[in-house]
């Protein structure tokens, strides 16, 4: 693992962080990065009334093939021009860390950034594999999860292992907005409009 000791968070973003920042995690292969990345950041800083989302590029997400894996670089490249909005930071935060698993990035934030109210973003689609991820259920009570409406999910995801074993811990949809700053476990689905786009798509398509 990388060494960070002595390094701030602010210092690995590069950027000041002001104490009580409402910040949105949204972690990936960005294979490439595309416009569904972009609705849904945008949606949940809207709907979760946040300040930040910070994109999480993974340098090997273990949970997919390298056949079809670009370059870290390429795809960190595609992120940084996809994330068209002020208050989104494309990071190399994992890369950094020497974190591999998503729950160890998270907990390492969490260490690093006492003071800041960090909410998990991630689509339907991947809330219905959560329970395949590493410690996953170490991940919802280290951190409130938002989970955004996905095409072909939308119905599927508040039904899965995921959902039903945290069922007592969802909160509302009105009450999504308190998300940022709540003891986890807790998490909120959130019906958002739905987007298209797909990595998978995209790479079949021979346009990346």
């Amino acid at each position: 693992m990388a060494a960070v000791s002595g390094h701030s968070l602010a210092a690995l973003m590069g950027a000041p962080l002001a104490p009580g920042l409402r910040i949105g995690l949204l972690g990936g292969s960005f294979n490439p990065a595309h416009e569904g990345h972009l609705h849904i950041s945008i949606e949940a800083l809207r709907r979760l009334q946040l300040d930040q989302v910070w994109w999480l590029v993974s340098p090997r997400n273990p949970l997919k093939p390298k056949k079809d894996m670009a370059r870290f670089k390429k795809r960190f490249a595609s992120a940084q021009a996809m994330a068209r909005h002020p208050a989104i930071h494309v990071t190399k935060i994992e890369k950094k860390l020497g974190t591999r698993f998503t729950v160890d990035t998270v907990n390492r934030l969490t260490e690093l950034g006492p003071d800041l109210n960090f909410v998990f973003l991630m689509g339907a689609d991947n809330f219905i594999q959560l329970p395949e991820w590493r410690d996953w259920q170490d991940l919802m009570a280290t951190v409130p999860v938002a989970v955004m409406a996905r095409p072909g999910f939308e119905w599927a995801a508040p039904l899965g292992k995921a959902a039903k074993r945290f069922e007592h811990h969802r909160l509302s949809y009105e009450d999504a907005p308190l998300l940022a700053g709540l003891e986890p476990p807790a998490w909120v689905f959130c019906p958002i409009p739905l987007h298209s786009a797909s990595a998978t798509q995209i790479r079949q398509k021979g346009k990346w």
